[in-house]
Order: structure tokens, then sequence, then C-alpha cells
């Protein structure tokens, strides 16, 4: 990852504590990173102090941060802060640098996502830091997950499918065409970097200031399949969790009512991103095994995805 900025994972400037100057303003509003005044050891106290105050899933825990008044030091926020912390887990490695590189590899192929980095703790350990779109600098923006539109409570986050996320989006959003490409892009990026967690509850839709409710950036994205090989989808498409094909995504956007060139432009354009993905890839943060792993995954992905195999 030599010379990359540990934002945006592109080639990085020097004096910029290895970020791009408008990656940090785009984060924290501030040319220069912030303190982070927070141990990996204490954050098992935090995250008790904070119970009912954030959101924990699985084994990734979560803290909220708030910047300190002179923009100079990111602290524990029991209030909801404008940033969420995801440090190293003992389950898995690499889980940060995992993380951020999806993200990454989201924005590469056309899907918008919030402002993320990976930040040194007081301890010297690594963590995944994402600014919240659901927070404003005077107000909450108003934001419901797909569990939430579905009438589900957070426990049922697995009891659905791509069918029942398409329902939600027709059901709700202001301009469902537009909306729905997100959506199908979103799902078809997910399964292409084998993310076996992408649940009710990691797709979302928000108000805008204007009134129009339309999906979210995308978030908590990550390669389960690096960590637990034979991993499938969370959420089956047409009743499959394996074994998705072409034809499978044609399928969805059939039932999608997603006109077939539209959709064979979102498989083309994911497909056509490879290469770049790949070179993405090869400037993370992720080990050498776990590039290699990420790599294949896609060549795989990518041949299923234009037709030539099952996967």
């Amino acid at each position: 990852m030599s010379g990359a900025c540990l934002a945006c994972l592109r080639p990085s400037e020097a004096g910029h504590g290895g970020y791009h100057r408008a990656c940090l303003r785009a984060l924290f509003e501030t040319d220069v990173v912030p303190a982070i005044d927070i141990e990996l050891a204490k954050l098992h106290t935090v995250g008790l102090a904070m119970a009912g105050k954030t959101s924990l899933s699985g084994v990734q825990r979560k803290v909220s941060l708030g910047l300190s008044t002179e923009r100079t030091t990111l602290q524990v926020s029991i209030a909801p802060g404008r940033f969420i912390l995801k440090p190293r887990a003992e389950t898995f490695a690499e889980l940060p640098e995992n993380e951020l590189t999806t993200m990454r590899l989201a924005a590469e192929v056309g899907l918008e996502v919030p402002p993320c980095a990976l930040v040194t703790l007081k301890d010297g350990s690594t963590a995944y830091i994402v600014r919240r779109f659901d927070r404003a600098a005077d107000h909450k923006v108003h934001q419901e997950d797909f569990c939430q539109l579905a009438q589900k409570s957070p426990k049922e986050k697995y009891d659905g499918s791509a069918e029942l996320c398409v329902r939600v989006v027709r059901r709700y959003a202001s301009e469902p065409g537009i909306e729905m490409l997100k959506l199908y892009r979103q799902l078809v990026f997910a399964w292409w970097t084998g993310n076996g967690d992408m649940h009710l509850k990691n797709l979302s839709m928000l108000r805008d200031d204007d009134g129009l409710i339309r999906m979210t950036p995308a978030y908590d994205l990550i390669s389960t399949r690096l960590h637990i090989p034979e991993d499938d989808l969370a959420l089956p498409i047409g009743g499959k969790r394996g074994g998705v094909t072409r034809r499978t995504w044609r399928e969805l956007a059939d039932y999608a009512g997603i006109p077939r060139k539209a959709a064979d432009r979102v498989l083309e354009d994911i497909a056509g991103r490879k290469d770049a993905c790949t070179a993405l890839i090869d400037r993370s943060p992720l080990s050498p095994p776990l590039r290699e792993a990420y790599r294949a995954l896609l060549e795989d992905r990518t041949a299923a995805l234009v037709g030539h195999s099952p996967s």
C-alpha cells in the first residue's frame, strides 16, 4: 500500500499524513488529521458505557465519535456523533482494511459512498472511520432501513430477499425508476465482491432536503468471502443464495421493471471495471494473501457476470 492515500487508495501527496488534502476535507472538513484519543484495549469499556446508544453488529464493534470544538481531536460521543469508528476485531483479521477497500471498489463501479478512511489509534492499531450521512450540522436526516420499511424487527434482518428490496423501493421511492437502478447496482456489487452480509438493515432510504425519498449512499460494505470462503448471499435472488449467473440478474431486472438494456449496462459497467478494481486492490492495505483472494474472487464473479460460468 506504499504511497496510497488512506482514504481513496490512490497515490497520495506528501505532507498530509498519508491522505490527500481533498480527502481530509471531505471526511473531517480540515486539512489536518485529527488526533484520536482512543485505545483498542479500552473500547470494550467504551462500548458498555454507550450500551443502547450505539449499534453493535456481529463481531465488529462500532463507536460514535465527534470532533472537538477546535476540530483537532476525535472523541467518543455519547450523543450521536458525526462519525462511526470500527476498530480491529479479534475474530477476523483485517476487517477495517477489508471495509475501506470494498467501499473504494464500490465508488469505482459507480456507487455513491460516504467519505471514509483508515485511521491509527493511540496504541498504533488500525481502525475504519466513516462520516455519517444521516447527520447534518444542525439536524438529523430522516432515514429508515429496509428492515423498518418492510415492517420487520431488527432480528428479522436476514428474513428477506432481493425481490423484497425491489418491492420496498417500488413502494417508497419518490422516483422509483432511478432508485431501482441504484438498488440493482448495489445488489450486483454485493454479490460481485462476495458480501454475504448485505441484509435488510444494510440498505436504507432517506428523505432529502427537497423532500424526495431516495436510496442512501452505500455503507457497511465488506467482502465476507475473504474471511468465510463459502459465505453465500444473505438475501437470496430468485430463491438462490449461490450459483448466481447473468441470467439470475436479468430475471431480477425483469421483476424490478428495469429495461433489459439498462440492466445489461449495469452488468457490463461492473464487469468492465474489473481491471481498475484489481489495480485498486493491489494498492490496498490488505495483506498479500487477502489481495490474491480478492483478485481471484473478482475474476470468477466477472466471468459469471458476462455469462461464462456460474458462481
